[in-house]
Formats: structure tokens, C-alpha cells, sequence
């Protein structure tokens, strides 16, 4: 039997009262599971905190000391129990350490995918998929118009710019893919990386995943034109609006962070609409929930042949 409440939303974020713990709380509580170290989904302030070693390690990186009290790490389909609710991590295939939480109780299995991508890019794990009787999926790009490009193909335009380029990114993530897939697609580009990235990288890399060739960004390698790739976090790269000599690009699913009408960089590490289409077949679920994002379309196009429900 499915239980319809058993997880809701409540002024600390997704609640499951049976296990009395939240998924990715957005208020620090006393017992959190966290699917990946972005910064919307793990938060400072925690006290039991249940999550990968990479998890781990990137919020001991951004919070140091305030990061938890105390942190349980689990590997992927290693079983944990909760008071009484019996959880697994599967590999989510959006960055190093992510994991979708399958959750068991009472002969029911619910899936959070938390945030997930389809495409194997080399530094993750990739996206691994189990059956479960509801599957509680992010819907950020769940609408039929949006399907993201190729993103090889997206990467491999950087090769027709020969001026340097300044390139935003989110720091955790979309970084590392970005240094591996230049590297493997335009390797004649010189990439330099901001000092706060590179800490990042150093984790990546004594997990496993090589990165290839790139360096601590220099100012004097910049004013030399080399095709150089300057991958700075979105906070520099809005700082740096006024640059000159260089190309500025944003890579991301979103259009309205594509900063220029002649180059674009649609690089999106979640799941567009054919990949949400994708998950549901792959897990077999007999009910669909839908958070972070719009789920209309999702209970438009499935109609009655699956149930769906919209938490947020």
C-alpha cells in the first residue's frame, strides 16, 4: 500500500514522518539525508547528517566545523535503516557523490531522485536505476519544449572561437565536467581554473576521476592571446562584465544565463523532458511525484495512465 503522506513538505522542506527525517532539508534539522553537496540541497546547520563520502567532503569544504554534528556515510546500495525505514543511495549521475535515496516501509518503495542527469560525462558515477512503487522526481526541466542539446557537440563549438574565453560555471559539478570534456573534445584550448574550483578538483581527482590538463588561472596568461579558458564560478563572472579580448560565455540549461545571442553553451546537468520520460519507464513506477520545478505537464501527458502528484 502506498502512503500518500509519506513525505510532505513543512516549514524545514520534505519531511518523511515515518523515519522522522527530512531529504535535503532548507532549515537546518536534527536528522537530514542529503542526495549531493549543491549548496540548495545541503545546508549548514544539520546535526545527524546521512550521505556519501564525496557529499561529505565537499560540505566539510564549504562549511568546515558548521557542516554537521556528526555524519553517517553510506555508498551506493549499501542499505541504512532509520527509525524503521529502510534507505539506499543510487547513483544519480548529476556530479561526484549524488545519489537518488530509495526509501522502503510496510511492503511500499518511494525513489527521490533528487537532482539526476541521464548523460554519462566521466566524472561521476553514472545515473543507475532501480524499480519503486512511487517515484518522487525533480521536474526543473519538465516541459516538452525543453530538450537539451548534445553536449559534446555544444563543447566542441568552443573549438571555432580562437580568442581566450571567460567561461561561468557552477564551481561544484559543472566545473570538473567542463575541464574533462574540453580536455577530450577542443584539447588544443589551455584551461585555467579560479582558486576556489580548484579545491574542488583535488577532491574529484583523489576519487578517481581524472580531469585532464588545466591550471590555477595567472593574470599574466590571460592578457596573452592563447585560447585560454578561464572556468570562474558565477559570482566572478558577473564581476567581470566589463572584461576585454575575451569571448564570455555561460554554460548552462538555462536560457536566460546564456550571455551571448552568437554563442551559446547549453550544458545542463539535469534531466530534460525526455530524460524525466526515460526515469519513469526505467522504474516502473504506479505513481509519479513531482517537486523542485512545474510538474503540470508531467500530469497532462500522463493523463490516467500513471497517477501524479504535484508536493510543491
Amino acid at each position: 500500500m502506498i502512503l500518500d503522506d509519506f513525505v510532505l513538505f513543512d516549514g524545514n522542506g520534505l519531511y518523511c514522518k515515518y523515519g522522522d527525517f527530512y531529504l535535503d532539508p532548507q532549515q537546518p534539522v536534527k536528522t537530514a539525508v542529503i542526495s549531493h553537496a549543491h549548496a540548495d540541497h545541503a545546508i549548514t546547520g544539520n546535526v545527524d547528517v546521512y550521505c556519501t563520502a564525496p557529499t561529505r567532503e565537499f560540505m566539510q569544504l564549504r562549511y568546515s566545523r558548521y557542516a554537521a554534528k556528526t555524519f553517517t556515510i553510506a555508498g551506493y546500495n549499501q542499505p541504512f535503516i532509520i527509525n524503521g525505514v529502510k534507505l539506499t543511495f543510487v547513483s544519480a549521475g548529476h556530479i561526484l557523490g549524488s545519489a537518488m535515496v530509495l526509501m522502503e516501509y510496510e511492503g511500499s518503495s518511494y525513489l527521490y531522485t533528487g537532482d539526476y542527469k541521464l548523460q554519462d560525462d566521466g566524472t561521476c558515477d553514472p545515473v543507475e536505476w532501480v524499480n519503486a512503487n512511487v517515484l518522487i522526481t525533480e521536474s526543473t526541466f519538465a516541459d516538452p519544449q525543453i530538450v537539451h542539446p548534445d553536449p559534446v557537440e555544444e563543447i566542441k563549438k568552443l573549438n571555432t572561437i580562437k580568442s581566450n574565453i571567460l567561461l561561468g560555471a557552477y564551481g561544484l559539478g559543472k566545473s570538473q565536467r567542463l575541464v574533462r570534456m574540453i580536455n577530450d573534445h577542443a584539447p588544443q584550448k589551455k584551461i585555467l581554473v579560479h582558486h576556489r574550483i580548484m579545491p574542488i578538483n583535488h577532491i574529484y581527482e583523489k576519487a578517481g576521476f581524472t580531469l585532464g590538463q588545466h591550471q590555477l588561472y595567472g593574470r599574466k596568461l590571460m592578457k596573452t592571446q592563447g585560447e585560454f579558458i578561464y572556468i570562474v564560478p558565477p559570482f566572478t563572472f558577473n564581476s567581470y562584465i566589463k572584461a576585454v579580448g575575451v569571448k564570455r560565455l555561460f554554460a548552462s540549461g538555462w536560457k536566460n544565463l546564456q550571455v551571448n545571442r552568437e554563442d551559446t553553451l547549453f550544458i545542463s546537468d539535469h534531466a530534460d523532458w525526455n530524460d524525466i520520460l526515460q526515469a519513469i519507464e526505467q522504474v516502473k513506477p504506479k505513481q509519479v511525484w513531482t517537486l523542485h520545478g512545474n510538474g503540470t505537464h508531467l500530469k497532462t501527458y500522463l493523463n490516467n495512465k500513471i497517477f501524479v502528484k504535484l508536493l510543491n
